[in-house]
């Protein structure tokens, strides 16, 4: 049984050998008291070897400035959205059309939505909790309409507390 066991961490240790990282991103934040030209951040990212950005917002600026950038982009919908998206499909839609499909159509490699900004943090008290699924759907929904589903995935970024823990340890945690 010993035996069986080391071959198998053997093996597992091996096959991570072969795993190749396809890119590092950056999480990519407007708010700041001495923000950057959006440019001059890019140029910086890649300089730096990154390949891909997650924002936490779709500004403006910072979009145009992906512009045929070779970034592959996630960009977020924020929280204070969610209540908004999750009860109409109309506002999911508007959007969608507003901050995925005029870049995509741009020339901004947008692959992901983010859903929120980990609003299943515990120290939000259980805010979010009614409206992120029904605010995915709808975006997803509003991705699918626009054609957009196949290349733009919808996620929800998760905090390490959403692993519940008796010892506090993730390693012991189910979610």
């Amino acid at each position: 049984m010993e035996k069986v066991k080391a071959m198998i961490l053997l093996l597992s240790c091996i096959s991570l050998l072969s795993v190749r990282v396809n890119g590092i991103g950056a999480n990519w934040g407007t708010q700041t008291s001495h923000p950057l030209p959006p440019d001059t951040v890019v140029q910086m990212l890649k300089e730096n070897g990154f390949s891909k950005v997650k924002l936490f917002d779709a500004e403006d600026g910072t979009m145009n400035a992906l512009k045929k950038s070779g970034f592959e982009v996630m960009v977020g919908l924020p929280n204070d959205m969610l209540r908004t998206l999750a009860t109409s499909v109309k506002a999911a839609e508007n959007w969608v059309s507003k901050n995925v499909s005029a870049y995509v159509n741009d020339g901004v490699n947008i692959r992901y939505v983010a859903v929120g900004n980990e609003p299943f943090l515990e120290t939000y008290n259980g805010s979010f909790l009614q409206t992120t699924f029904p605010a995915l759907q709808n975006v997803q929904g509003a991705l699918i309409k626009a054609g957009l589903s196949n290349q733009v995935k919808v996620t929800i970024p998760l905090n390490a507390d959403v692993y519940q823990s008796s010892t506090g340890k993730p390693s012991d945690g189910d979610f």
